[in-house]
């Protein structure tokens, strides 16, 4: 009989999850799948010339985008402070306030990504995540400048980024 893989848990033990700070987050399609941006014949891929705010995002991208654009009304102490919406995968700057202490329905990191997954999957009408996601607490002003840089000009390094997936695409 063979035996079902370990998950390995890659959070942080005894961490609150739900305390103010800034999280960077990135959330990946199930077997990185291209499904975020219109990714026609080759001949017609996207440009590192092309700015972040012309990406050619899909209709699910779309949806995405618009999702990210809605996590802060859902929860009054939590804001996007930046993102990008890649061809498989998303990553995100997410900021927890508590301006009184912990409230009694802070949400933490999880469940904020949980819940933003399944409405996308709702909407679309199939689970397209993987199971997981990747967070990193940021820990000072240093490692902020930093992930916002590589936010900010991850499209620009698609073609070398460490889930760049060559699209399968059918050219008619």
């Amino acid at each position: 009989m063979d035996k079902v893989p370990i998950r390995k848990n890659i959070r942080l033990k005894h961490y609150d999850y739900s305390q103010a700070g800034y999280y960077f987050v990135t959330i990946c399609t199930n077997k990185r799948m291209n499904l975020f941006w219109n990714m026609k014949c080759r001949g017609d891929l996207w440009s590192p010339e092309i700015g972040i705010k012309e990406m050619p995002l899909s209709h699910i991208g779309k949806i995405v985008d618009a999702e990210i654009n809605r996590i802060n009304s859902f929860y009054e102490n939590v804001e996007i402070n930046k993102y990008v919406v890649m061809p498989n995968h998303i990553h995100m700057i997410i900021v927890l306030y508590n301006e009184n202490g912990r409230s009694k329905t802070a949400p933490t990191i999880s469940r904020i990504v949980q819940q933003f997954k399944g409405s996308i999957s709702k909407q679309v009408g199939f689970s397209l995540w993987q199971k997981s996601f990747y967070d990193h607490i940021i820990r000072n002003e240093r490692e902020y400048q930093e992930i916002w840089q590589y936010i900010d000009t991850n499209p620009k390094r698609w073609e070398e980024d460490e889930y760049y997936i060559e699209p399968f695409v059918i050219c008619t």
